[in-house]
C-alpha cells in the first residue's frame, strides 16, 4: 500500500470515530443510546440495513461468485424483498404497539419471561459466533491488502468500532453505517468501470460475459439441492430476509428507532430494493474482472477482487476499496455489540431485576457494550487460532448455528400469531428441538462419512436456502404438536 492508500484509510477511520463522538453528546437515557431517542429518518435506518447485512467477506466473495458463475444469486435478493414486504405488512405493527424496546420484548407479552430469555440467549450465542467468524473472516483480506496480520487486523477494526459505538449507541451505529455504505458502494462502483476499461469497454464484457451465460439470472429447475434456484431464492429468501429482518434484534432495533410505523416500513422494504442493486453490482464486478482475462481458473473465487484491488486499482482509490472492507467489517462490529448489549440490557437484566430506571440502564448499556465488544475481538481471534491449526470444521459450526436458527425464531413469532393454545413450554420445546435437528442437518454429510451412518447422505445435501424454511417448518409443527399435550394453563 502507498502512503496515500495508507493515508485514505486513516482518513476513514477519523471519519467514522469523529461521527460516533459528534452524536453522543446528547444521550442521557437508554432510549437515547439503544433506540436513537426513537427520531432516527427513514433513509438513514434504510441505508444502516443494508449497510449492517454486508459483511466484509460478502464484498469480497460476490464478485468472485460473477466471476466464476452467473448472476443467479440475484434470485435470493429477490426473495429477500418479499420477506421484507411480508415484514412491513404483518411483523412491524406489532413492534409500533406500546413502547417496546427490544425484537423479543413482544415474545413475552405472548408466551411470558422464559421463553422470552431463551430467544434472546439464542440469539446472543448465534451472534457472538457467527458474527466472531466474519470479523475474522473479513480480517483476512483486509491483512492481504494492508500488510498487517491477521490479529493485528482484527484488533485495529475492532477498538475503533468499540470507540464510537460505546460513547455513541445506535446513533453513531447508523450515522457510521451510511458513512461506510457510502465509501464501499463508491469504491465498488469505480472498481467496476475500471474492470470495463481493462475488458475493452461495457458493451464487449457484457458481450462476453452474454455469450459465456455469464448473465443469467433465473434457474427455473425444481431442486432442493442446487444452491441457487428461483423457487429456492423466492422461498428460502423470503423467510430467511422475514427471520433476519422481522424477528433479529440487529435489524429490529434500527426499525424500532424510526419516527412511526410508516417510516419503519419505508425503510425495511426500501432496504430489499437496494440490497438488489448492491448485489447486482458486485456480482457484475466479478463478470467483469472475469471479461478482462483476470480471474484464471487457479485463483480462488475469493481472492479474485482483493487481488484485483491490489494489482488493477490506482493509487488513492484502491485505499478507498480497503477503507470499503473495513467499513463493511466495522459495520458488522458495532451492529452487534449495540444489539448485543441492548438484549442483554433489557431482555435478560432488566426482565430479571425489574430495574426499569432509564439512567441507569443507559449505564449499564454502555458496560455492556465494552463487554460484547472484547467478546467479539476475543472470538475473532479465537477462530484465528483454529484456524492455524486447521480446525475448520469449528469455523463452519459457527456460521451454520448463525444461520439455522432464523427459522427458530420466525417459527416462534408464526406460532404466537396463529397456535392461539400454544404456551411458552410449547415455544421452549420447539426452538431447542427445531436447533437440534437443523445442526444435525446441517452436518448430516459429514456425519454420513462415518460407518453406519451413509443413509444420511441425502438429507445433507439439502441447499442451504432451504435451511430456514426447514427450521421454521419443524419449529411451528412441534410447536403445534406440543400445544395439543395436556399441560397446566400458564404462560410462563
Amino acid at each position: 500500500m502507498t502512503p496515500l492508500d495508507l493515508a485514505v484509510i486513516v482518513a476513514y477511520f477519523a471519519l467514522t470515530l469523529g461521527a460516533g463522538l459528534w452524536v453522543s453528546r446528547s444521550q442521557s437515557t437508554a432510549g437515547d443510546y439503544f433506540l436513537g431517542a426513537r427520531n432516527l429518518p427513514a433513509w438513514a435506518i434504510l441505508f444502516s440495513i443494508v449497510a449492517t447485512e454486508t459483511s466484509a467477506i460478502t464484498v469480497i466473495s460476490v464478485p468472485g461468485l460473477g466471476a466464476r458463475g452467473d448472476l443467479t444469486f440475484l434470485q435470493l435478493t429477490l426473495g429477500y424483498l418479499v420477506g421484507r414486504i411480508g415484514v412491513a405488512l404483518w411483523l412491524l405493527p406489532g413492534y409500533f404497539r406500546g413502547d417496546q424496546e427490544t425484537a423479543y420484548q413482544r415474545i413475552e407479552s405472548r408466551f411470558g419471561p422464559t421463553s422470552r430469555r431463551l430467544v434472546s440467549v439464542v440469539f446472543l450465542l448465534t451472534r457472538l459466533l457467527g458474527d466472531g467468524v466474519r470479523i475474522f473472516a473479513g480480517s483476512i483480506p483486509l491483512a492481504l491488502l494492508t500488510g498487517w496480520s491477521v490479529p493485528t487486523a482484527i484488533v485495529a477494526m475492532g477498538t475503533v468500532t468499540l470507540v464510537y459505538t460505546l460513547f455513541g449507541g445506535l446513533k453513531a451505529v447508523v450515522w457510521s453505517d451510511v458513512i461506510q455504505l457510502a465509501v464501499y458502494v463508491t469504491g465498488g462502483m469505480a472498481a467496476l468501470g475500471i474492470a470495463w476499461h481493462l475488458a475493452g469497454g461495457a458493451d464487449q464484457a457484457l458481450a462476453a460475459a452474454a455469450a459465456a451465460g455469464k448473465l443469467r439470472i433465473f434457474n427455473p429447475v425444481i431442486s432442493f439441492t442446487q444452491t441457487y434456484t428461483l423457487l429456492g431464492g423466492l422461498i428460502g429468501g423470503a423467510l430467511l430476509s422475514a427471520a433476519s429482518h422481522g424477528t433479529d434484534q440487529l435489524i429490529v432495533q434500527r426499525l424500532l428507532a424510526t419516527r412511526s410505523l410508516r417510516d419503519a416500513r419505508i425503510a425495511v422494504i426500501g432496504s430489499g430494493f437496494a440490497v438488489i442493486l448492491q448485489f447486482a453490482l458486485f456480482l457484475l464486478i466479478g463478470s467483469a474482472i472475469w471479461a478482462a482475462g483476470l480471474a484464471p481458473d487457479d485463483m480462488p473465487a475469493d481472492q479474485i477482487f482483493s487481488r484485483f484491488i491490489l494489482d488493477k486499482l490506482p493509487t488513492g482509490l484502491a485505499g478507498l476499496m480497503v477503507a470499503g472492507i473495513l467499513a463493511a467489517a466495522m459495520s458488522t462490529i458495532s451492529s452487534s455489540i449495540n444489539a448485543l448489549a441492548s438484549s442483554v440490557t433489557h431482555d435478560l437484566y432488566s426482565s430479571w431485576t425489574g430495574v426499569k430506571d432509564p439512567v441507569r440502564l443507559l449505564r449499564l448499556g454502555r458496560i455492556f457494550s465494552a463487554a460484547w465488544g472484547v467478546a467479539l475481538i476475543g472470538a475473532a481471534l479465537f477462530f484465528d487460532q483454529l484456524s492455524r491449526a486447521g480446525d475448520t470444521p469449528v469455523v463452519v459450526l459457527a456460521l451454520s448455528i448463525a444461520s439455522i436458527t432464523y427459522g427458530a425464531l420466525l417459527g416462534t413469532y408464526v406460532l404466537g400469531a396463529r397456535v392461539t393454545r400454544s404456551r411458552g413450554r410449547d415455544v421452549v420445546g420447539a426452538v431447542l428441538l427445531s436447533v437440534t435437528v437443523m445442526l444435525f442437518v446441517v452436518f448430516s454429510a459429514k456425519l454420513a462419512g462415518y460407518p453406519g451412518f451413509e443413509w444420511l447422505a441425502p438429507v445433507g445435501r439439502l441447499a442451504w436456502p432451504w435451511y430456514v424454511p426447514a427450521g421454521t417448518a419443524l419449529t411451528i409443527l412441534s410447536g403445534w404438536f406440543f400445544s395439543t399435550l395436556p399441560h397446566a394453563e400458564s404462560r410462563r
